[in-house]
Formats: structure tokens, C-alpha cells, sequence
């Protein structure tokens, strides 16, 4: 079932595209902001850690739960709602107060993620379901472009505005969000009918929630060994405990909160598995290019934000024109093919140096940014496009929630191998000041060989996606 005549499918695209441009530039323009936030809040780095981490992880746990929530009470209502959950959390962080140290701006960053999994899963549906069949990929590509334009112009906006003040990062979100509420109340449709009658499953809701969040936050900690050694195993243990009674109890519900019947389905299954992989792949690599960029490379945070550029001009041109490909030629052949280039442009990163031309570091990251563009796509045009339209929410939050997933798990296993033996000083003020390791020369060999590292294993684990990715069945 879609959405109706050919003019409502650009007017879905155009209410998607405001929540995904808010989103993409906010994570961008925030890492501008930091080090105005870090001195005027007179904040710990365990808080900013918080302030990008808290964010991804409510991001992770909720996008499973909300997008089986939408296919109940309809995806209409919740995408607006994340609007308002997003304006709400953006003006908690930008009047966040110094006497709260950044405790308030921790809790307005939650707000938003909790509005950011409402947009981002039901973006998706939204947008399947109001493109017709075969043309799926044009609009998921088209959508991407948002995505990737706010992260090319978060650096440039995230800078003018700390130029004012920090808090405008946040508080220009506010009549944006506003916008975009009114503009889906008016124009968005429900183009499938919810299934109100269905029950919640409220158990199954909160032990994943429990599950998710207790094992990532605890691997999360092996990256940034914020809290203690002990408190770090009671997390994880309850993390594993709650997801076994999850494993246990969801099969045995009727209307369980995760569809897990989808991955019966081999074409969704493979691409879902080839999607996580890809996402531990290249989840950190954006965040160790910063460390780079701002580290042996010198550079303040708003050039290295800005000389991120090629990624995401790469993955905007590439993505709608491969989105397009993949209702003509399915994705069978494009997604190993765009794996394969981020494959390689990965493998350049394990070259490179504090002397590498930012020419060849370009051309690695492009690389990286075309090849995802390749994937991404014709990936989500797969896995949207294998379900039923009543399930397009649930298997859009599996999808979220396997991406998150990824990222974090990502942080979690290069970030140890990349600043293994780096002090902390050293990475807080690399972090969060950039501008060079001078104060720290003896770090800044154990840095390099830890960044390489950590390439080598991305690249390998890009191969194994790309594996997977090749042994799926075919999908038009």
C-alpha cells in the first residue's frame, strides 16, 4: 500500500529531509562546540563523553521499540512527536547552567535522542511506504542527502554559531523542530493502517532496553574507562542477564516488541547482518579521523571538522544515484561493490602519516564516503522493501538499532587499540582543544601504530560485510 499520487511522495520526502538535516547537523556542529561547553559549563570529560555517547546509546536502545510502536499507533504520530522531543531537548542543553557542571545538558542531549530515534525509525517507513514499489531506492537515496549535507555543513554552521555562543548549537534547532512538527501535522499522511488492537509488549520492551543498554554502555567503558573496574562488570552483567530473559521471553509472545519472524527471511537477514558489520566497520572511523586530524595532524576542531568534507560529498552524490540503481538492478552486486571501495579506502588508512598530502587523504576518505554511499541505499532498499508494509516499522527499528549497534560496538573495539598508551591528558586535549600532540611527543608515535591498528581491523571486518553482502539472494 503507498501513500497515494505521485505529488505526496515528495511531500513525505520534504518532512523526512527537515529531521534529518537536524540530526546530521547536530552531531557535527556539536564537536565544534566542546571546547566552549567544556570551559563555560566547567565540565568533567566523563560529562562530555556523556554529551556525545548518552545521545547514541538512547538512539541504539529505542529505535527496535519505537518502530514497532509505529506500526501500532501509526508512524504519523510518533514522527511529530519526535520533533517536539527534539526542540524540548535541544532548549534543556542550550540553557544548560555552569552550576549544574553539565548535568542538564547530558539530560537534554537524552531528550533528544529519544526525539532522534522517533524521527530517524520512521523516516524510513515513512518514506517506503509513499514511494512506489520499484522506486523505494530513489527516495531512501534522495532522503540520504539530507543526512550527508548536514554533516557537511554542521562544522561550518557549528562554528559560526560558537562564535556567538555555544548554546545557539542547540537552540537552533529549536524553530527548525517547530517547523518541521507543523509542516508533518499538515502534510503527512498514514498511508497503513495501524493495528491499534494489537497488544504491547511492554516485558519484552523494557528487558531489551535493560539488555542493550547495560552491554553496550559496559563495552562503551573498555573505550573510555570512566567509571571503575567493578562497576563496569555489575553493568555488564545485568546487561547480559536482562538480554537472556529477553531471549527467553520473546519468543514465547504473541505480539512480541521485536518482529524476529523478519529474519527468517534470508534476503532481510543477510542484509541486516551485512548492515551491522559494516556499521563496526566504519562506525569510528569518522571519530579516530578527528583524533587524527586534531592530533598529529594540528589542526584546530573546526578545520578538522571541515576537512571531513570529501566523506560526506562522496556518500551525498553517490547515495541517491545508487538508491535509483538498486530499483533497476536490485542490490545484490551494488552493495559488496560499495563495501569493497570503503574496503579499500580503509586500507589507505593504515598508511597514513603526520605528513601524508591532504590530497591522498581525501582520496581515502571519498573512498570510504562513495563506498557507503554504494552500500547504504541499496542496502535499506532491501531490507524495507522485503516486509510487508504493517511491518516496514518494526523491521526499520531492527535496522536502526543493528546500525547503532554497530557504531557503538565499533567505539568499543578500535578505540582501545587506537589509544592504548596514550595518556589521558593527551586525549582529552587532543579531543577536545586539537591544535597538535607538541605537549605530548612521546604519545604521538604509540598513537600512529594505535591508529593504524585500528584501520586494519576495520578494514577487515569491511571484508567480512562484504562477504556476507555478496551471499545474499537477489532483490528487486
Amino acid at each position: 500500500m503507498t501513500g497515494g499520487g505521485d505529488g505526496y511522495r515528495w511531500t513525505a520526502l520534504s518532512v523526512t529531509t527537515v529531521g534529518a538535516l537536524l540530526a546530521s547537523i547536530q552531531g557535527s556542529a556539536l564537536l565544534i562546540a566542546l571546547p566552549a561547553i567544556l570551559v563555560e559549563l566547567q565540565a568533567s570529560f566523563f560529562t562530555i563523553m556523556w554529551t556525545l555517547m548518552g545521545y547514541l546509546l538512547i538512539l541504539t536502545v529505542l529505535t527496535p521499540i519505537v518502530g514497532r510502536l509505529a506500526d501500532i499507533w501509526g508512524r504519523k504520530r510518533l514522527y511529530n512527536s519526535g520533533f517536539l522531543l527534539f526542540a524540548l531537548g535541544s532548549l534543556v542543553a542550550g540553557l544548560a547552567q555552569p552550576a549544574l557542571h553539565g548535568i542538564d545538558l547530558v539530560a537534554g542531549r537524552l531528550i533528544q535522542g529519544l526525539g532522534a530515534a522517533l524521527l530517524m525509525t520512521n523516516s524510513t517507513a515513512i518514506v517506503t511506504d509513499a514511494f512506489r514499489k520499484g522506486e523505494v531506492g530513489l527516495g531512501l537515496g534522495i532522503n540520504q542527502i539530507a543526512g550527508a549535507a548536514g554533516f557537511l555543513i554542521g562544522p561550518i554552521i557549528g562554528g559560526l554559531l560558537t562564535e556567538w555562543s555555544w548554546r545557539w548549537v542547540f537552540l537552533f534547532n529549536v524553530p527548525l523542530a517547530t517547523f518541521g512538527t507543523l509542516w508533518g501535522i499538515w502534510r503527512l499522511r498514514e498511508p497503513v493502517r495501524p493495528a491499534r488492537q494489537t497488544p504491547i509488549d511492554w516485558v519484552g520492551g523494557l528487558t531489551l532496553a535493560l539488555g542493550l543498554s547495560g552491554t553496550l554502555l559496559a563495552l562503551t567503558m573498555v573505550a573510555f574507562p570512566l567509571l571503575g573496574e567493578s562497576a563496569t562488570v555489575a553493568i555488564l552483567i545485568v546487561g547480559l542477564l536482562s538480554m537472556l530473559l529477553f531471549a527467553i521471553i520473546e519468543p514465547r509472545i504473541k505480539a512480541p516488541i521485536v518482529q524476529l519472524q523478519l529474519f527468517r527471511e534470508r534476503l532481510f537477514a543477510m542484509a541486516s547482518l551485512s548492515g551491522l558489520l559494516n556499521g563496526i566497520a566504519r562506525g569510528a572511523v569518522l571519530f579516530l579521523l578527528i583524533f587524527f586530524l586534531q592530533g598529529p595532524y594540528g589542526k584546530d576542531p573546526l578545520t578538522a571538522g571541515l576537512m571531513l568534507a570529501p566523506f560526506g560529498a562522496a556518500f551525498m552524490i553517490i547515495g541517491p544515484l545508487s538508491g535509483r540503481l538498486s530499483d533497476h538492478i536490485g542490490s545484490r552486486i551494488l552493495t559488496p561493490i560499495g563495501l569493497a571501495i570503503s574496503a579499500l579506502g580503509l586500507l589507505g588508512l593504515t598508511t597514513i602519516t603526520p605528513t601524508t598530502p591532504f590530497w591522498l587523504l581525501s582520496l581515502y576518505m571519498a573512498m570510504m564516503g562513495g563506498g557507503s554511499g554504494f552500500f547504504v541505499s541499496p542496502n535499506t532498499n532491501a531490507i524495507m522493501s522485503s516486509v510487508p508494509p504493517h511491518q516496514r516499522g518494526a523491521a526499520s527499528g531492527l535496522l536502526g538499532m543493528l546500525n547503532n549497534t554497530g557504531q557503538m560496538l565499533s567505539i568499543a573495539i578500535v578505540f582501545p587499540l587506537a589509544l592504548k598508551g596514550v595518556p589521558m591528558g593527551a586525549v582529552m586535549q587532543v579531543f577536545i582543544y586539537g591544535g597538535g600532540m607538541g605537549q605530548f611527543p612521546s604519545a604521538l608515535a604509540t598513537f600512529m601504530h594505535g591508529l593504524h591498528s585500528a584501520f586494519l581491523v576495520s578494514f577487515v571486518l569491511s571484508l567480512a560485510a562484504m562477504l556476507v553482502a555478496a551471499l545474499r539472494p537477489s532483490h528487486r
